[in-house]
C-alpha cells in the first residue's frame, strides 16, 4: 500500500511541468537541510549547556577568581568560559592601565569588566541564535512556495483545457493533482519546521537567560573580590 502511494506520488511528480518539479525538488532539499539543522542545533545546545554547567560548578569550588591560572582563560569554546576570560582579562588590563595613568581604582576596573562582559554576552547570544534565521525562513517561506506551485499548476491545467476545448474530470484531474503536489510538499516541509523552530527557540531562550544570570553573578563575585 505504501509502495503504491509512493509510486502514485512519483507519477504525479512526473506529470508536473518544469516549474512544479523545480519547486517540489527545492522543497524536498530544504526539508532535508532543515531536519539536519534542527538535529544539529539541538545537539549543540545540549552539549553547550552541559559544558556551561560543568564550568560554572568548577568556578564555584574556587576560593578566588581573580588569581586563577592562565589555563582558566583558554576555555573560550565554552560560552561561560568566554565570558570569564573576557571579564578577567579586562579587569587586569584596566588595573595595568590605571596604574600607568594614576587612576587605578576598584570602580575603574569594574567598569571595564562589566563592559567586557556585555560584549562577550552579546557575542554568545549571537552564537546561540545561529541557524535560527534559516529555520524561520523555511517555516514562513515553504507554504508560499507550495502555494506558488499550486497556482502555477492550476493555471497550466486550465490553459491545457482551453487548448483542447474540453472540460471533464479526466482532463482536469491530472493537472490539478500535479499542482496540489507542491502544496503538500510545502506543508510537509513547514509543519515539522514549525515544531522544531519553537522547540529550539524555547531552548535558546532558556540558555540565554542562564547566560545572563551567570554574567550577573560573575560580575558580583569579581566586585566582591576586588574590594
Amino acid at each position: 500500500m505504501h509502495f503504491l502511494a509512493a509510486f502514485n506520488i512519483w507519477e504525479i511528480f512526473l506529470r508536473c511541468d518544469i516549474v512544479g518539479q523545480v519547486i517540489t525538488t527545492s522543497l524536498a532539499v530544504s526539508s532535508i537541510i532543515a531536519w539536519g539543522v534542527m538535529f544539529g542545533k539541538r545537539n549543540d545546545l545540549r552539549q553547550l549547556r552541559l559544558l556551561n554547567l560543568a564550568f560554572e560548578q568548577h568556578l564555584r569550588d574556587q576560593r578566588t577568581l581573580l588569581d586563577l591560572p592562565e589555563s582558566y582563560r583558554n576555555k573560550r569554546s565554552i560560552p561561560y568560559g568566554d565570558l570569564f576570560a573576557d571579564a578577567i582579562d579586562a579587569y587586569w588590563r584596566a588595573a595595568e592601565i590605571g596604574k600607568q595613568k594614576g587612576i587605578d581604582t576598584a570602580q575603574y576596573r569594574l567598569e571595564h569588566t562589566e563592559n567586557a562582559l556585555q560584549r562577550a554576552l552579546a557575542r554568545q547570544i549571537l552564537r546561540y541564535e545561529s541557524s535560527m534565521v534559516f529555520l524561520a525562513s523555511i517555516v514562513s517561506g515553504a507554504p508560499f512556495m507550495g502555494l506558488l506551485g499550486t497556482v502555477w499548476g492550476v493555471m497550466e491545467a486550465f490553459s491545457a483545457i482551453s487548448v483542447q476545448q474540453t472540460a471533464s474530470i479526466q482532463t482536469l484531474a491530472p493537472g490539478v493533482s500535479a499542482a496540489l503536489l507542491t502544496t503538500i510538499a510545502g506543508l510537509v516541509v513547514a509543519i515539522p519546521s514549525v515544531f522544531g523552530y519553537n522547540y529550539l527557540f524555547a531552548s535558546n531562550k532558556r540558555l540565554i537567560t542562564e547566560l545572563e544570570n551567570y554574567a550577573s553573578s560573575l560580575a558580583d563575585r569579581i566586585e566582591l573580590e576586588s574590594q
